[in-house]
């Protein structure tokens, strides 16, 4: 179920380098990478990322703000956009420098409701 759904948000964003359902204990629980890509250092930096969102979640929450639910981190040639799809795990996508962040924002959106409805049924 999970790879299907990572698999299509590889498929329908141009420009997607991998795709991961990570818990906030930088572990993925499933990752799909596009075929062309070969550096394990993406990986590392998901993981990295994860404390700097849970940093995010808890700021959010200790100032009364409304809870995190989307996180995008960009560099020189990547970007990573991290969104919260349960208390415990974020869904992210890779980006390369010319994708299309609109399109990944939402099949990231419909992943989540996606998944969402196939783990309460």
């Amino acid at each position: 179920m999970f790879k299907e759904v990572l698999q299509e948000i590889l498929d329908r964003t141009e420009g997607c380098l991998g795709v991961l359902i990570i818990g906030l204990d930088g572990i993925a629980a499933e990752k799909l990478w596009h075929d062309d890509v070969t550096d394990l250092n993406l990986q590392i930096a998901v993981t990295e990322y994860v404390a700097l969102a849970k940093d995010a979640r808890h700021l959010s929450s200790d100032n009364d703000l409304s809870p995190l639910r989307e996180m995008m981190i960009s560099n020189g040639d990547e970007s990573f956009i991290m969104r919260l799809i349960d208390d415990e795990h974020f869904l992210t996508v890779i980006l390369s420098k010319d994708a299309n962040s609109g399109r990944a924002r939402y099949e990231l959106r419909r992943a989540e409701l996606l998944l969402n409805s196939q783990l309460v049924a």
